[in-house]
């Protein structure tokens, strides 16, 4: 680190380090979403003490939080508290402490304590965006700018660029840094001269000091560049083309259309075309083409979220798990225009996505994405804005009035589109499907429209908390069978994201929630613990047993429209490519048989989105977007969670190594590979 940083940082601590001795320092940011402002953070600094609020209000939720930090003196917290609700309105307790050797924490996923002669730096469970500058600071101070943390792994600190940010007299010099190494995603940050916290950022949204909220489009351009340069730098390190075929031997090829998987066969890949599917005959393979050795395991078409958001990093985590293709249903319309191409063009790896327009209606309660609309003819004309830009379909979001969904509707069936979404609020499912959506997004959605009044209120976390109100409903009720009756009539599809609702009414803190068991230990020790925590807040052991219980009702709605032939469309409201599998797993928790999964996650989600003559099976001619693993997912559909390779684009990824760079222990390992010889590929 350069002398005049060192030097900048001894002083601001000495400064701060005379409690009493100096004013208060107030500082003020702002989060900003989609162009609109939607929390705070307020940090109130008196010597080496700070107390911290922090609230954010969008789409209806949102973390409250105080904190309270004490400085040593050598900049690093020795006491540090965090308390109110987390994003769902979970309670919020966390304390950290060194005193006299000797470190102690306790937060919602976990406590522990560590012998420790100086104080060690320790990472928030729940936290504000204020703590990313605490982060750098401690790192700007280490050797080498990286630092062992607790509970436990590495946190690095790299300089970005130098910049200024503002014009005029409000122009402000600033150092951005990327902060690696505890959580799933890098962080980016900007620091001022006198090394306080000026904003944190990423492609999507910021927070950022007070008074610059009209900068955050060049916080978001600068977001984009260094997530756009860093996914360039791996995609170059990790997809692997060759010029020559690829014969793909000893495996197993799982056909969607019957179920079954085929006996042992080997496949033949030339760029992004599979060429041939021949039975395998042990023949020596020509020795002009690249060999892969699937040892009697099983290719399956590439895996879909058909519920995704998409950001820069989910690609790799996408490709590494086997999901070759994405719905996106919801995204900042810039950001996502500015990645499609990248994609198509193989700058960056992912799946391929379709794109959907999201359009959310103006209230209190408006989620920051896509378009929000204040009149119905704002709303019909977003519809066109969509249409025109290539989207596929409009989703309608909790806070678009009622009486807009026919127009808007109407609309996108003329163009062509479409049309999915929440029920918005004080509607129900029977209405929006008479108004013309073709499916609904989230099981919860659906189900709501069985359990609520008409009065109450989805544009609140209700939408999702009501869920434990529905361990009593009965099927067979007449309300039930109307809509059910009406979906199978009409073909409505649901897109459940069934595990998001797992997420939510089962999660308990400190505990590994069943959906998370087979791969979070694999993960940064930031996200294991973001992991270990309670949504919810559950007030009685009562309270407790209905969540359980309405998440059962949830698998036995899955079985139920299953049986009644209503298409599933399985998504995830995620980014990992974990959640695909455990959705699919969930499927046949609700007694839909592992095959069937397996259809519904390639072959019927590409025949949905009107892909199917190209993806979805493994045929001589279609693209070649398939998965290698070494078990049958026909008999445990946990076996997708163990990819050995993913083809897709014409490209050849291993996940062992994408895992290995984005700092997760990998699964499984790679097949054997044989190149061509020289003297062959000469010839």
């Amino acid at each position: 680190m350069k002398l005049s940083n060192l030097l900048r940082i001894s002083a601001l601590l000495l400064l701060t380090s005379a409690s009493g001795a100096l004013a208060a320092t107030i500082e003020r940011l702002s989060v900003v979403s989609n162009g609109e402002v939607v929390g705070t953070v307020v940090g109130t600094t008196e010597g080496n003490r700070t107390e911290v609020t922090y609230a954010v209000d969008d789409n209806g939720r949102g973390p409250k939080l105080r904190e309270e930090i004490e400085l040593g003196k050598n900049g690093i917290p020795v006491r540090w508290t965090s308390t109110g609700r987390s994003l769902m309105g979970g309670t919020v307790d966390e304390r950290y402490v060194w005193e006299k050797g000797r470190a102690t924490w306790s937060s919602q996923a976990d406590k522990g304590e560590t012998e420790a002669a100086a104080p060690p730096l320790y990472i928030m469970n729940d936290s504000s965006p204020w703590a990313e500058g605490v982060y750098a600071r401690a790192a700007l101070l280490a050797k080498g700018n990286r630092l062992a943390v607790l509970p436990g792994g590495e946190l690095r600190l790299t300089k970005v660029r130098d910049l200024s940010v503002g014009a005029g007299a409000k122009a402000t010099a600033v150092t951005a840094y990327r902060l690696d190494g505890v959580q799933l995603e890098p962080g980016y940050l900007l620091l001022d001269a006198e090394q306080r916290l000026f904003a944190t950022f990423s492609a999507k949204s910021a927070t950022v000091r007070e008074g610059y909220e009209a900068e955050v489009p060049q916080l978001l351009a600068l977001g984009t560049e260094l997530e756009t340069e860093r996914m360039q730098t791996l995609q170059q390190q990790l997809a692997h083309r060759f010029d020559a075929p690829v014969r793909i031997r000893n495996v197993h090829v799982f056909d969607p259309r019957t179920g079954k998987r085929g006996p042992l066969s080997t496949v033949v890949v030339m760029r992004d075309r599979i060429t041939q599917v021949l039975p395998e005959d042990g023949k020596a393979a020509p020795a002009d083409q690249v060999v892969i050795d699937g040892a009697g395991g099983t290719v399956y078409p590439g895996l879909h979220d058909m519920h995704s958001h998409t950001t820069l990093q989910s690609g790799l985590f996408y490709l590494a798990a086997g999901v070759t293709g994405t719905r996106d249903l919801g995204n900042n319309n810039a950001f996502l225009q500015n990645l499609l191409p990248r994609l198509e063009a193989g700058q960056i790896a992912g799946p391929r996505i379709v794109p959907t327009g999201f359009l959310e209606g103006r209230s209190p309660y408006s989620a920051r994405h896509g378009i929000i609309a204040a009149t119905e003819e704002e709303a019909v004309a977003a519809v066109r804005w969509y249409a025109d830009r290539g989207y596929e379909q409009i989703k309608i979001y909790n806070s678009l009035a009622p009486e807009w969904v026919k127009p808007v509707a109407d609309e996108a069936h003329r163009l062509g589109l479409r049309v999915t979404g929440h029920v918005p609020a004080f509607s129900n499912p029977d209405r929006v499907i008479n108004d013309g959506y073709g499916e609904i997004a989230h099981i919860n959605q659906l189900m709501l429209g069985w359990i609520l009044g008409p009065e109450e209120d989805t544009r609140t976390p209700l939408r999702l908390t009501a869920m434990a109100r529905g361990g009593d409903l009965d099927l067979n009720s007449a309300r039930v069978r109307k809509t059910v009756d009406r979906m199978k009539k009409d073909g409505i599809a649901l897109d459940p994201t069934a595990l998001i609702l797992e997420r939510l009414m089962l999660s308990r803190a400190g505990e590994v929630n069943a959906g998370d068991a087979d791969y979070l230990e694999h993960m940064p020790i930031g996200y294991q613990r973001y992991r270990k925590r309670s949504f919810v807040t559950i007030k009685s052991p009562e309270e407790d047993q209905a969540y359980k219980d309405g998440f059962a009702k949830v698998l036995e709605v899955l079985a139920t429209l299953h049986k009644e032939g209503i298409q599933l469309l399985p998504g995830t409201d995620d980014t990992t490519g974990f959640t695909v599998h455990r959705e699919l797993e969930l499927y046949t928790k609700a007694g839909i048989p592992a095959s069937d999964a397996l259809r519904l996650g390639t072959l019927a989600s590409a025949e949905y989105l009107g892909r199917d003559h190209e993806r979805g099976t493994i045929e001589q001619g279609k693209l070649a977007d398939f998965v290698l693993v070494a078990g049958d997912p026909t008999q445990d559909i946990r076996e997708i969670k163990k990819a050995r390779m993913v083809l897709k684009g014409g490209a050849i990824y291993f996940p062992s190594e994408i895992y290995s760079a984005l700092g997760i222990r990998p699964f499984a390992s790679a097949p054997e590979v044989k190149k061509p010889t020289e003297a062959a590929s000469a010839n």
